[in-house]
């Protein structure tokens, strides 16, 4: 089955993770991939708008199914591969709607943390000459907005809990690696204490490990962009 599958992502790129924790989950490892270069501009070349025409990553296709969103894709390998490795969806009601939940809050998150509301990747989006700093600290405010709510919603759960509760779900694979990348960039445990203990618990799962991006493990010092925020 993973034979028929193939993947064009790029390192770091929590789009591109998500996608790959999900194959380690349902037990997929074997499928065709290719890293490929966001300097490079790898990702408009022709071999990924074949696949995806709007020539970003993942871009991911089983057989002649092509599945470019990393949630589509996500849900996509949950629904066709139910009974192979792990369940991602929880039986639960309250805990499949808590999924559901932080999934698309996940989203929001995510913006906060890159492209529109850049932080980040601020000097990478931004041309120089649109640059301000009071645009760059209205960015920051909002990302620290956004993760009190988190720090508060993983509190509220308890120690050693997943985002919907006591199992490892969708809710993981999709909002782990911002979380990852927040860390990666300098955020602070001690002023994120829950979502530090959440990120110390994820990083030794199996599929995180197998799928932790190569040029971190190459550098894993990481920066310090947010170690104020």
């Amino acid at each position: 089955m993973a034979q028929d599958m193939t993947l064009l992502w790029g390192s770091g790129s929590p789009p591109c993770w998500r996608v790959m924790i999900a194959l380690e989950e349902k037990n997929l490892q074997g499928y065709n991939h290719k890293l490929l270069s966001f300097e490079k501009m790898e990702h408009k070349s022709q071999e990924v708008l074949d696949i995806n025409p709007r020539g970003q990553l993942p871009s991911f296709k089983h057989g002649d199914v092509a599945v470019n969103e990393s949630y589509a894709a996500c849900f996509y390998l949950e629904s066709q591969f139910k009974s192979q490795g792990n369940k991602l969806i929880p039986d639960s009601p309250a805990e499949q709607a808590l999924m559901y939940q932080r999934m698309f809050e996940g989203l929001t998150f995510y913006e906060k943390l890159s492209k529109t509301n850049a932080v980040i990747y601020y000097n990478w989006f931004i041309p120089e000459g649109e640059r301000h700093d009071s645009a760059l600290q209205r960015n920051k405010e909002s990302l620290a907005t956004e993760l009190k709510l988190w720090e508060g919603y993983l509190q509220k759960l308890g120690s050693g809990a997943h985002l919907a509760g006591p199992s490892f779900s969708l809710a993981d694979v999709t909002v782990f690696p911002t979380v990852a990348t927040l860390f990666r960039f300098g955020l602070s445990a001690e002023c994120y204490p829950h979502l530090g203990e959440y990120y110390t618990l994820l990083k030794e799962r199996p599929s995180v490990k197998a799928s932790w991006p190569p040029h971190w493990l190459e550098n894993p010092k990481g920066q310090d962009t947010l170690k104020d925020i």
